[in-house]
């Protein structure tokens, strides 16, 4: 079941999310969604998502990989929330999922009615667009809510421009 948005209705607010991954680009789509939640009068939604078949081993020794994980996570996700402060008055939120990560985006959504678009960058290599855009376009129809691709060649001016 779709679960309707309620981000223009009173006391919500319109959230932009934004998958934080391991490529080079996504620094494009935070700079994005953060001045256009900025411009707007939206928020900043940081989705961190960590594979579960990273810690197939055995139980001591998955407990600490998933605790490094999650540290990882954090740390990455604080540089990030810095990155958003630093370009735009926002004060992002952050959410650790472990998961699929189209599951997890899907799942978030779904939790969260005022995420209202999913901001994602294109990759700039001959590699085509980058594996998150690549899932997220073929499972799109799942996700209910615009997407957003920023071109990941675009710099900080280009893009506030944009947005």
């Amino acid at each position: 079941m779709i679960s309707p948005r309620k981000s223009y209705e009173p006391g919500h607010q319109r959230k932009f999310l934004v998958v934080i991954d391991e490529t080079p680009e996504r620094d494009r789509a935070v700079v994005y969604a953060a001045r256009r939640a900025e411009h707007t009068g939206g928020k900043l939604t940081l989705l961190y998502v960590i594979s579960p078949g990273e810690f197939q081993h055995w139980l001591g020794v998955e407990t600490i990989m998933r605790e490094e994980k999650e540290e990882e996570a954090a740390a990455t996700l604080s540089r990030f929330v810095d990155r958003a402060r630093a370009v735009a008055k926002v004060d992002p939120e952050t959410v650790i999922r472990e998961g699929a990560r189209a599951e997890e985006i899907r799942n978030l959504i779904d939790e969260d009615v005022d995420i209202a678009i999913l901001v994602l960058a294109a990759g700039t290599g001959s590699d085509g667009p980058g594996p998150l855009v690549t899932s997220v376009v073929s499972a799109s129809s799942g996700f209910h809510i615009p997407v957003t691709i920023v071109p990941g060649d675009l710099s900080d001016e280009d893009i506030g421009g944009l947005a």
